[in-house]
């Protein structure tokens, strides 16, 4: 593998590692590589909420004396990486995009994740933006204004992992951890042409405990499948303060990534039942779904056959914003997102039964998708039904509803399932922008969701499955 200086922030975690391994450049390099790169384009894309560069300096430096002597200490050792700004981290505020949030602390815990980050010796580069408690689809908040996307800047990054998709798409950082409660890390990969998982609920634990419930997972945002894949070895795991964490697995998620797709029963719906994509998406993803079946996949065009949750999901969703909110006192929803206002108010008179009808509807649907997947071993769907949009709206000009939730229809019902999910890009529309392909398993299939992303991937051509933003294609010559 031959690089540069100027490359190392383009290069994927497993390609860091390697180049570590070979003697061919340090974590020092990597890191100072992605630290002049958030220098050069954050101030485009405001992804980043907190940089500390002499810390991660600090860290590279031990990751390259690790390295020097063979005791790394993972699979992660020196590998630049950014915290959405959800998960507590120790030493730096978390503010999750709110005014609400004291920045003075203290701040003396790490997440679940952010510990293991740093127990196999990440390189943690500061922490990325969300919107105010990661309450929609689009990274915008009171606090720190809006994400833009690298593709485009005049366009939003998606959300709310929003700032981990635009630092990762611009080389701002190899891998990110988002969260996910109605599509989260999905939005934003298919409108940044990046990869992310939404795992099965439970795997990756969380602490504290998100407002969102038993809809919320945290998952991997990185370029490829098997960069996401060795997130996922880092940072999945029982915790006993997450009281739904599953028990740690006990392989690798990249066992079996390369098995392919051949024989795999893959059940198409190109928009749920009561979708609409844009003419473009749906070409390109049509088009996607003719790859994984030349790669040997069997397909059938058919919908799972369910009706739109989205009213549920908004009585689960806006109770439990309703709920953090309500903790930083009675005045406290005077200051937060009007839009997020709004919805709390438009819900506030939910009773206890309209939460456990809520709740009957997505046991209902869970029921149903397990039994689809009896028959299926996966789903696809288009990730999202359009491409990214003007990063100063809440909604494309025009549509129909400025609620998030009226342009996610393929995301949040995999929510109400706790079903594993992934986004992986699969082309590039006319007007410049990313496409999504999204796959869906069934509970604890994590790994075939993996498997069938990283076929698709390989089936359409790496360069294809891994678009590179305007900038980097521009810097590369």
């Amino acid at each position: 593998m031959e690089t540069t200086p100027t490359d190392l922030a383009d290069l994927t975690a497993a390609e860091l590692v390697e180049g570590y391994a070979a003697g061919e450049f340090t974590p020092v390099d990597a890191a100072e590589a992605a630290l002049d790169r958030i220098e050069e384009r954050d101030g485009d894309l405001n992804a980043f909420v907190l940089v500390d560069r002499e810390s991660a300096l600090a860290s590279a430096e031990e990751s390259a004396a690790r390295w020097k002597s063979g005791e790394t200490l993972g699979i992660g050792d020196g590998v630049p990486t950014s915290i959405k700004d959800i998960f507590i981290t120790k030493g730096w505020p978390t503010l999750r995009g709110s005014t609400l949030i004291d920045d003075a602390g203290p701040w003396d815990a790490d997440a679940p994740c952010v510990a293991r980050l740093r127990g196999t010796g990440a390189v943690l580069l500061g922490k990325v933006t969300t919107p105010e408690f990661a309450w929609k689809g689009t990274t915008d908040s009171i606090r720190y204004g809006p994400t833009s996307n690298p593709w485009n800047p005049a366009t939003t990054a998606g959300g709310s992992s929003g700032g981990s998709s635009a630092a990762v798409g611009a080389g701002m950082g190899a891998w990110s951890v988002g969260t996910d409660a109605g599509g989260s890390v999905r939005i934003p990969a298919s409108f940044t042409g990046t990869f992310a998982l939404k795992p099965t609920f439970g795997t990756v634990p969380m602490f504290p405990a998100s407002p969102f419930g038993t809809l919320a997972h945290a998952g991997p945002m990185t370029r490829t499948v098997k960069d996401a894949a060795m997130l996922m070895d880092v940072i999945t795991g029982f915790d006993s303060r997450d009281w739904h964490a599953l028990p740690t697995p006990s392989g690798s998620y990249s066992a079996g990534l390369e098995d392919g797709v051949e024989g795999l029963r893959i059940a198409f719906s190109p928009t749920l039942g009561f979708g609409e994509n844009a003419p473009e998406v749906e070409r390109l993803v049509r088009e996607a779904v003719k790859v994984l079946e030349a790669a040997g996949a069997v397909i059938e065009e058919v919908d799972p056959g369910f009706e739109d949750p989205v009213e549920p999901f908004h009585v689960l969703w806006f109770t439990g914003a309703a709920k953090v909110v309500a903790a930083y006192g009675p005045d406290a929803l005077s200051k937060v997102d009007p839009d997020l206002r709004a919805g709390i108010e438009q819900y506030a008179d939910s009773t206890a039964l309209d939460f456990l009808e809520a709740t009957a509807v997505r046991m209902d649907l869970g029921v149903l998708m397990g039994a689809f997947h009896e028959k299926y071993d996966l789903l696809v769907t288009p990730t999202m039904p359009i491409t990214a949009f003007d990063c100063t709206r809440q909604a494309p000009l025009g549509w129909k509803s400025d609620l998030w939730t009226s342009w996610t229809p393929y995301t949040y019902p995999f929510n109400m399932t706790q079903q594993p999910a992934a986004s992986v890009p699969c082309g590039v529309a006319s007007d410049g922008l990313p496409v999504g392909l999204q796959f869906v398993g069934a509970r604890t299939q994590d790994q075939l969701v993996l498997r069938a992303a990283r076929a698709y991937e390989k089936a359409s051509g790496e360069a294809f499955a891994r678009p590179v933003p305007p900038h980097a294609a521009s810097a590369a010559g």
